[in-house]
């Protein structure tokens, strides 16, 4: 799919303070949104970018989830994470000037590219730009270990606890509810990214439910107890080595 020729305005985005750096002066805001060039708009279902595809831009999403994936030696795709609106997309291809995963679109979505030579020349004058862009890459770090910690847990319940906590905490920041979520990903989609089969997901949202835990209606998620989910990830924490 084409990008569209809707011009992007930073300045006057909703979720500028989530995917810009704040303290940013007029003339300063002008320059960011000379680089913002244009709107994308994606279709369910299909590829913002795939592995081996060159790399050229990072992108804000405006509207809409994604997941990243990997095929693996076996032929298998293994999910690497999912993506919403506010957050930054294609980070991987900055190291080999290759993309090295999949990124797909789970709902129509939108998203603002921004061509990273122009991202890296603004960057140069203005510090605060800079300094968002190194506060990016190294929360991708941060989340890439979290995730290798949470998959080295050998407790399903745990792993999905951590999942759901994280993906509330994430909305809740974009003004959703601190309780309710719709999962715009399948139940083997969140399996894939969390290392388990989708009998052990199912199996493990059953017990939550029975636990009064969280209620679920199809992919509606309400939780009911989030101590408890927090309760589940701490002990494992904690325990002793």
């Amino acid at each position: 799919m084409t990008p569209t020729s809707i011009k992007v305005a930073c300045s006057n985005c909703n979720l500028r303070e989530l995917c810009m750096p704040l303290g940013l002066n007029e003339r300063e805001l002008e320059r960011v949104d000379e680089v913002v060039a244009t709107r994308r708009k994606i279709t369910r279902g299909d590829h913002l970018f795939r592995n081996g595809d060159s790399f050229n831009a990072l992108y804000a999403i405006r509207t809409g989830f994604f997941k990243t994936r990997i095929s693996t030696e076996d032929g298998r795709d293994q999910v690497t994470g999912f993506q919403m609106a506010g957050e930054i997309i294609g980070l991987d291809g900055i190291v080999s000037d290759r993309h090295t995963c999949d990124a797909v679109a789970l709902e129509d979505a939108e998203v603002c590219v921004m061509p990273f030579e122009r991202i890296e020349e603004l960057s140069r004058e203005i510090t605060a730009l800079q300094r968002h862009v190194h506060k990016i890459m190294s929360r991708e770090i941060v989340r890439e270990n979290g995730v290798m910690l949470l998959l080295g847990s050998m407790r399903a319940e745990v792993r999905l606890a951590a999942f759901l906590l994280n993906l509330v905490q994430r909305l809740h920041a974009r003004g959703f509810s601190q309780s309710e979520l719709v999962l715009r990903m399948t139940r083997e989609e969140i399996g894939s990214f969390l290392g388990l089969k989708l009998e052990t997901i199912s199996r493990t949202f059953s017990k939550f439910a029975d636990d009064g835990i969280i209620e679920v209606k199809q992919r509606h998620v309400r939780i009911l107890n989030p101590d408890e989910l927090k309760l589940i990830v701490n002990a494992q924490t904690c325990q002793p080595c």
